[in-house]
């Protein structure tokens, strides 16, 4: 049976890939890391295998992020990366090319955009569509953005955190910044070793953020044990630390993300400014889900902000329902 059109949307993210596959939802989620060695520069692995391999690999297999803040960093690794998960979506045994809507930061160059645009060519689509990441955001959220109001949103991934208000299909105002949930876990880091002297891995404060991270000031302290390693003894250690760590650790990460919002509402016509108190502002992406965010959006701006149903899937599932959004009419082939 022929692929029809928008076979595949892909989010193409710094810390993850998803991939929508029409008819069947959100199909793959696996880390945008590539696994190769050092010595020959020959990869061997890519997404999920990449990050078993490299969990369990000699010194000279090393890893890479081809995208860097939503951006392409490295165009070859990107061409075989996103090679392999449309292959894997869509099938090897598939006649047809597929058509591919990818992901783009709303702040890319045109020089940028063509390296994606060529990467998915090169990757093996018949047609390419690039989707700026807060309109698949908002079309994955549920958000109706074909009508003449203002809708705001807010998308925090792993590597950029952007701010926009949409109307009738497209972005009236937006601001990005390089900030995401990588930068989160790494203060997380960073506050375990300046307040505990333990130092920890990514993998151990990403635990920390989902289990009692908050950035708002609870009124129940929750506390967790973490392994690490004593600073100055070089000996494993056992630290507890509480939810309050959390937001002191996160304290400057927030800030900017609040600035971000600022600087959109700020530069955002009064109309559609009215819109946007009347119908809240929307979270998407894995650092939506932060303890608290809600809330400390909400008592900072005074705008009732709410957390996408999926938030971390939001953006591929807009992704992938932009062209039949956009032009319902067009001929499937």
């Amino acid at each position: 049976m022929a692929m029809t059109v928008s076979d595949i949307g892909i989010d193409l993210g710094t810390s993850s890939i998803l991939v929508y596959v029409r008819g069947k939802g959100v199909v793959l989620k696996e880390p945008s890391v590539v696994a190769y060695d050092r010595d020959s520069g020959v990869i061997k692995a890519i997404g999920e295998e990449a990050r078993l391999l490299l969990s369990r690999s000699a010194g000279n297999i090393v890893g890479m992020r081809p995208i860097e803040h939503g951006v392409v960093a490295d165009y070859m690794v990107t061409e075989k990366m996103l090679r392999y998960f449309i292959q894997k979506a869509s099938g090897r045994l598939s006649f047809r090319k597929p058509r591919v809507a990818v992901t783009v930061a709303s702040n890319i160059t045109e020089v940028e955009r063509k390296a994606v645009e060529d990467a998915a060519y090169q990757a093996g689509a018949r047609d390419v569509q690039l989707v700026e990441e807060c309109v698949a955001a908002a079309i994955g959220a549920g958000i109706d953005i074909s009508k003449p109001a203002g809708n705001m949103i807010l998308d925090i991934g792993g590597g950029t955190c952007t701010a926009a208000v949409l109307s009738i299909g497209g972005v009236v105002v937006s601001h990005s910044i390089k900030l995401g949930g990588n930068d989160f876990d790494e203060a997380i880091v960073r506050h375990m070793k300046n307040a505990y002297g333990l130092m920890i891995g990514e993998q151990a404060a990403e635990e920390i953020k989902v289990n009692i991270g908050t950035v708002f000031e609870r009124p129940d302290k929750v506390t967790m044990d973490v392994d690490g390693r004593d600073l100055v003894t070089g000996l494993p250690k056992t630290v507890r630390i509480t939810s309050e760590d959390t937001r002191e650790a996160l304290k400057d990460c927030v800030s900017q993300v609040l600035d971000t919002v600022h600087t959109v509402l700020e530069r955002t016509p009064p109309e559609l400014a009215a819109d946007v108190v009347e119908r809240g502002i929307v979270l998407v992406g894995g650092g939506a889900l932060i303890g608290g965010l809600e809330e400390l959006i909400e008592a900072r701006t005074g705008v009732n902000t709410i957390t996408a149903d999926d938030p971390m899937l939001a953006v591929a599932i807009g992704t992938g329902m932009y062209a039949q959004l956009m032009d319902p009419d067009r001929d499937e082939e």
